[in-house]
């Protein structure tokens, strides 16, 4: 952990360095999907079993070992502690109500020279989800992916997930069920990213990909966009807390670490203008840690990229927090709201000390699929629009046409381009 006070000497200096520090793929990572993503374009279904039995050391020999059933999908469900499916049914419940609230309306008007103009949205016809099955498998992430696509009216949802050793988490199984998959197939890594935008055999290709993975997977994305849409390039997890000194240490430890947890790359800050309070979060980081089931790696993400910043007033706050343009900022200050106010980058703000980061990645509503790496600066969080087009529309009338069409003319003959000028004016008698 590195402690930085804003009225040190140094302090520009080492703060532009954490803020430039992308802590994701390297050049290596690139040259390896690149290889990989050739063989399944090349070679599919053969190239997914080559892969599928080298890293995950399961073997796709059968229908079986290819897809997980909608029947296995049912009896995971069925299975599921009453109080566990009861969670998974809320979240998924507020999920749905949060997002359909986004679905956008269709314009259509006539303006005032009698032109229809509008613009209609419409889904996307398949989408494809990656859900993590190594280090990590949560259902929350396939209800966060799935429901916005179904509330979008996807007509084809298809899922890709690892199972090493052929195991699959059957949370995912029963997340699956809750929130009407279509298909979900037994292969991960760059290697099923590829045969969602390619299409294999077996794999029918989509016209999205969405979903979080380790660094092989955002890569593979990465290359992909533009052979499909992608929902964003995700990097390491990120918290910021914001933080007076009105604060119980222990609460901030934990959300800090709640981020820290996830990965050894991932990065988890404070601000706060009580060197008191920063020091007290500390100690209540160490002792979280001597008990944490995940210490290892929320210890190796916290001595890695831990960061406290004291700053002389919260006023300096705001500033530096766009600098940084977090995945997750908690506004752990008496005036969340008046703070909030001043803030323009972060992927999603959890204001007042009630407010967890954690609640928004099970059950607030909200989605939990985020810009990381600075992308809030011009990046929103996973929404129904990632599932849908809109289509402009116009319908011109003999009068609107006659009424603008000269001056459309006139531009396309001052770009030198005759048949676009042609196409206006023939309809113009001219």
């Amino acid at each position: 952990m590195q402690l930085l006070r804003t009225s040190d000497a140094g302090f520009e200096a080492e703060f532009e360095r954490i803020v430039r520090d992308r802590r994701e793929s390297d050049a290596d990572v690139a040259r390896d999907v690149a290889a990989i993503l050739g063989e399944v374009r090349e070679r599919g279904d053969a190239a997914l079993a080559d892969y599928s039995l080298r890293f995950d050391g399961h073997s796709l020999s059968s229908d079986d070992d290819w897809m997980v059933s909608a029947e296995a999908c049912k009896a995971a469900y069925d299975a599921l502690d009453p109080e566990l499916r009861d969670a998974l049914e809320l979240a998924a419940e507020r999920i749905r109500a949060y997002h359909a609230s986004q679905l956008p309306e269709d314009r259509d008007y006539t303006d005032g020279i009698g032109m229809r103009l509008g613009a209609r949205w419409s889904p996307v016809e398949a989408a494809g989800l990656y859900v993590p099955g190594g280090r990590a498998a949560y259902p929350s992430s396939l209800l966060m992916n799935a429901i916005p696509a179904k509330v979008a009216g996807v007509e084809r949802l298809v899922v890709v997930t690892p199972t090493p050793k052929g195991q699959t988490n059957p949370l995912v199984l029963a997340a699956a069920h809750i929130a009407g998959v279509d298909e979900i197939w037994r292969v991960g890594g760059a290697q099923a990213v590829g045969a969602l935008a390619y299409g294999t055999e077996r794999i029918a290709k989509v016209d999205v990909i969405t979903g979080p993975g380790n660094a092989w997977v955002a890569e593979a994305k990465r290359q992909l966009y533009g052979v499909v849409g992608i929902d964003m390039v995700a990097g390491p997890s990120e918290i910021l807390v914001i933080a007076d000194k009105d604060n119980n240490p222990d609460w901030i430890a934990a959300d800090l670490l709640s981020q820290a947890e996830h990965d050894p790359t991932s990065q988890s800050i404070l601000i706060t203008d009580d060197e008191p309070l920063a020091r007290d979060v500390c100690a209540a980081i160490d002792r979280a840690l001597d008990t944490l089931p995940t210490a290892s790696t929320a210890r190796a993400s916290w001595d890695a990229h831990g960061l406290i910043v004291v700053v002389d007033n919260l006023g300096e706050a705001p500033a530096l927090s766009d600098r940084l343009a977090a995945e997750h900022a908690e506004l752990m200050v008496a005036d969340p709201q008046a703070l909030f106010d001043k803030l323009r980058h972060a992927g999603s703000v959890f204001l007042g000390r009630h407010t967890p980061e954690a609640v928004g990645d099970y059950i607030a509503g909200p989605n939990h699929v985020l810009p990381t790496g600075r992308r809030a600066r011009f990046a929103s969080g996973l929404s129904v629009l990632d599932f849908m087009k809109r289509t402009s529309f116009i319908d011109a009338s003999d009068a609107a046409l006659a009424a603008i069409g000269p001056a459309a003319v006139r531009l396309a003959e001052a770009e030198g381009l005759p048949a676009h000028a042609l196409s206006i004016s023939v309809r113009l008698n001219r």
